[in-house]
């Protein structure tokens, strides 16, 4: 069984996914088995966050930021592949660096997902964006 989840993404930072890829899950014939998720872009990122307090999130973004800034930023004058804006290498930095893929057990039609744990695209550019993220549960 598989999906493919659009994203409409209004900059950077992260968003959360978590009911509709559990949403999805309610309709499996198989109840049981591991969920595959696939980011099908470079200059994005999936991961597995807390979900209760929005400042994680922003924290998070915000650390990504620092770690690696817009092309034009001083500390970046290293940075060659400028195709398309200052923001286009450092969106493939943080993606190298994060997962494109996770796993999860998934068990009587639910994610084994922990209490506070919520699924995320994590968008790296400035620009919209509309992701795709492949889920295969097998």
């Amino acid at each position: 069984m598989h999906r493919v989840f659009t994203i409409a993404t209004d900059g950077p930072g992260l968003y959360e996914i978590t009911d509709a890829v559990q949403n999805w899950l309610k309709g499996a014939p198989k109840g049981e088995g591991v969920l595959t998720l696939f980011i099908r872009h470079t200059s994005a990122s999936l991961v597995i966050q807390e979900n209760a307090d929005p400042s994680v999130q922003r924290d998070l973004a915000g650390f990504f930021e620092r770690l690696a800034p817009p092309a034009d930023h001083p500390s970046m004058g290293w940075i060659t592949h400028r195709a398309e804006g200052p923001d286009d290498m450092p969106a493939h930095l943080k993606a190298a660096v994060l997962p494109t893929s996770l796993q999860i057990p998934v068990i009587d039609g639910r994610m084994m997902l922990g209490t506070w744990q919520g699924i995320y695209t994590f968008e790296h550019r400035t620009r919209p964006h509309r992701r795709e993220v492949v889920a295969v549960l097998r």
